[in-house]
């Protein structure tokens, strides 16, 4: 029998189940995706009921399987949601998507009793206030729904309720807690004081480290159960585990994040950057990170242009770097696309495309497009001491966004890697008592370095 450890890596789309050996290497898969179901209110939500009972069976299966030896399970899901159980460990309510709108009543009524919006981002990091910061959450149901929120015992954040469907323990984490909640005030290093003056404290279980797990007697097996962790924060524990320098983590796809583990600033000065947003490591450390639409701007521009020059929807992906092509662009530079999905002071009123190839007018894409990435993580880095830049997810294949990131940040070393499994990774590393050396990247993680193109 091979000894594993067991992962669900519950993301909005796609649920994945992982066994992954003493060496992190994968030896089983498998995945599902549920229909969202509606709330109360008909807004779409997950299926919280279809999620248990499958969590429940695919253990239960791999449990009875002869090949594998399960010595441990954790949890890894997305954040900015809440689980609220009775006393009797009941679910009260629907997991409330934290695309859900917010009654602008609820939001001033809380600017209104907790001071101004400026003084709350510098302590929490969150800047629109919404159902994606899930503190907001719970404020909304006490304000909205009171006879439910009396009856709240625990709430819980999703990885926390999914170790709870196992152990029947209630907990919370740090990762969770730091995932945009509102909940957590950076300077105090504690709630911050609205939790306490509303009561919210009353039903947020205990803190604990999310290396925490429980040895439980399950089904007759004695296996350890971790407390489950944010998936973001998941995915940047390998790197922070086996590399020593300061770094800064590009994670990409279709909103492109920046981490930055080592900040000493987790708050900016200037509260106007409302992408600049807040995480916390297992041991309650701050991250601080920056976000930027770039996926999702890609997918638009590449769409409107493959219909303007009449080129397949993949040809774009054939696309490599081409110096001279470059050259020609920067020597007399314009910007030339007006973003539909994010906003910035360079752009024009509408987008003239000065090309008659495909070719050169991609070139100019994705030059903007890094630009604005530039900015992002320059923001991310502050005044710190930063060497190294890591580039994991969709664009760390692009042969363009690699080269003009090369290009334009010489000072700094640049390495890409393939992480697709890193939030189901980082979970089991949580909750490993194993170290990780610097070669963990380039044996797990198809890590690669990148130089800079020569300047003729």
């Amino acid at each position: 029998m091979i000894d594993v450890t067991a992962i669900f890596d519950i993301g909005k789309t796609n649920k994945k189940f992982f066994l992954f050996d003493k060496n992190y290497k994968e030896v089983y898969k498998e995945y599902i995706r549920f229909d969202e179901i509606e709330d109360e209110d008909g807004h779409p939500t997950e299926n919280l009921k279809a999620l248990q009972d499958w969590l429940k069976s695919v253990f239960e299966n791999i449990l009875k399987q002869s090949e594998y030896n399960v010595k441990a399970i954790n949890f890894s899901t997305y954040g900015a949601s809440f689980v609220h159980l009775d006393e009797n460990g009941e679910v009260l309510t629907p997991l409330y998507n934290y695309t859900k709108p917010l009654d602008k009543s609820i939001i001033d009524s809380f600017v209104e009793k907790y001071g101004s919006k400026e003084s709350f981002i510098k302590r929490t990091g969150c800047y629109d206030l919404s159902m994606l910061n899930s503190g907001m959450q719970l404020y909304w149901l006490k304000q909205s729904k009171p006879e439910v929120f009396k009856k709240i015992k625990y709430a819980l954040h999703l990885p926390q309720y999914l170790s709870y469907i196992f152990t029947g323990i209630a907990l919370s984490e740090y990762t969770s807690i730091g995932c945009h909640t509102a909940l957590w005030d950076y300077q105090k290093k504690d709630y911050h004081e609205w939790v306490y003056k509303e009561g919210i404290n009353n039903i947020l279980p205990t803190i604990v480290s999310t290396e925490t797990s429980i040895n439980m007697n399950y089904n007759g097996k004695r296996i350890k159960i971790g407390v489950g962790i944010h998936d973001s924060s998941a995915a940047l524990l390998p790197y922070v585990r086996s590399i020593k320098k300061k770094f800064v983590l590009v994670s990409t796809g279709t909103w492109s994040i920046a981490f930055n583990p080592f900040t000493e600033h987790p708050i900016p000065k200037d509260v106007q950057h409302v992408d600049t947003i807040n995480y916390m490591r297992i041991n309650g450390k701050p991250v601080k990170a920056t976000r930027l639409f770039l996926g999702n701007e890609y997918k638009i521009q590449v769409s409107k242009l493959d219909a303007h020059f009449g080129v397949s929807e993949d040809y774009h992906r054939h696309v490599k770097f081409d110096y001279d092509t470059f050259f020609e662009i920067n020597q007399d530079f314009e910007y030339q696309f007006k973003w539909e999905s994010i906003s910035d002071e360079n752009m024009p009123s509408e987008t003239k495309i000065r090309y008659n190839k495909f070719e050169h007018a991609y070139h100019q894409l994705m030059i903007e497009l890094v630009l604005l990435q530039i900015k992002s993580i320059k923001r991310v880095i502050g005044d710190d001491a930063v060497k190294k830049l890591y580039i994991d997810g969709g664009f760390s294949d692009n042969d363009l966004y690699i080269k003009l990131l090369s290009h334009y940040f010489r000072d700094k070393k640049l390495r890409t890697t393939d992480a697709s499994l890193g939030s189901a990774l980082g979970a089991a590393i949580s909750i490993s008592d194993s170290k990780l050396n610097s070669k963990f990247l380039k044996k797990n993680y198809s890590l690669k370095k990148h130089v800079p193109f020569i300047i003729k």
